[in-house]
This record gives C-alpha cells, structure tokens and sequence, in this order.
C-alpha cells in the first residue's frame, strides 16, 4: 500500500525476484515499496493523459510514451515503476528492454493516500537526482497537478492549464487540466483537452 517493506536493504535484483502477485514492488533508496494498481479512477485520468501525450511525443519525435508496469533502474539501490513515462530518442532508436532505459525525459504518478507519501518523498529525491527534466505528481481528488523539475525546492501547483515543452524549439503542449479530471467524475469531455487559449 506504498509502504516500506522492512529489511536493511533492499536492491533492485531482490526486487525483481519476488512473487508476481499483482502488486508493483519499487526499491527507493535501498527500501522496498509496495504499490497496488492505481484505481479504476486513477487509471481513467492517466488513460485520458497518455491520449494526450502520445501524439505529442509522436508528432515532434521526442521518444516513447509507456505505462506502468515498468522496470526502470537507475542503480542497484533504485527501481522505480512510475504510471506514465516519456522515454527520450537518445538517436539510438527504441530501447528493446528496459534494462536499456536509463533515462526519462517525462515521470507521471497518479498519488493516492497509500502512496501519497513516497511519491511526495523519496520518489522527489530520486527524480531529482537523476536529473528527470519532469515530474508531475497527479492529485486526481484534488483537481491539481505538482510539477517538479530538477532544481525546485517545492513544486508548482498547477489547477487550470499545464504546458510542457520538452524542446524548446517546439510549440509546447496545452493541457487543460479540469477536463482531464473530468475524466474520472464521469462528466462528458466538451472538445479536446488540448490547446486551450491562455
């Protein structure tokens, strides 16, 4: 339920070996985490984004947008499986395993109250530090997104439009941010999500 598993260190191979159970197991800074699926709601807004994100990506060659479950290890110590990711086309075409992703240009969790804490936490401090261009933390009770890049203190809290420009020679991505979460409250959509004028 997000929570540490207790052991004096945890690494991504023992991670890896444990039972398939359903559960996705992360190793933040040497401590197991175990995270159930995201919830029907949850997974309704992170469909809605990946819709948005991938013709994006696709459009301006950026990389590979995926979902969880991942296999992302930075380090014996760090395996991380976040709901959305964006790979970057590093000009060595698309990686064939994960265990050839050693970077990630965009990270996207879905927080709840089981995980709200690590994603918060310790997943901002390996973000960080591995120097993710992105990270936005989807508050999908709250309507908001936190969106962390590599040197902020605290994050941007953003409830009306997000814009992401991962290139800046390329027009950014608009995403009104009440329609994606109307996503999970059943409402009909009213136009695409993006661009909206600002």
């Amino acid at each position: 339920m997000g929570m540490p598993a207790h052991q004096a260190e945890w690494t991504a191979d023992m991670a890896r070996a444990l039972p398939d159970d359903g559960n996705r197991y992360e190793v933040l800074d040497g401590e197991l985490f175990m995270t159930p699926a995201p919830s029907y709601r949850h997974q309704a807004v992170l469909a809605r984004l990946y819709d948005v994100l991938y013709p994006y990506v696709v459009q301006h060659s950026l990389g590979w947008t995926r979902w969880s479950p991942a296999d992302i290890e930075f380090s014996p110590r760090r395996r991380v499986q976040p709901d959305l990711l964006v790979i970057p086309d590093t000009g060595h075409g698309e990686p064939e395993t994960w265990k050839e992703v050693k970077a990630l240009l965009l990270v996207v969790e879905a927080t709840s109250p089981s995980t709200a804490q690590a994603d918060r936490g310790k997943k901002v401090t390996i973000y960080r530090g591995q120097r993710i261009p992105e990270y936005w933390i989807l508050d999908v009770d709250g309507h908001v997104v936190e969106r962390w890049r590599p040197d902020d203190d605290r994050p941007e809290i953003l409830a009306t439009t997000l814009e992401w420009q991962p290139d800046p020679r390329i027009e950014p991505l608009r995403i009104h941010l009440p329609d994606l979460f109307a996503a999970r409250t059943g409402r009909k959509i009213q136009g695409p999500i993006e661009p909206r004028p600002t």
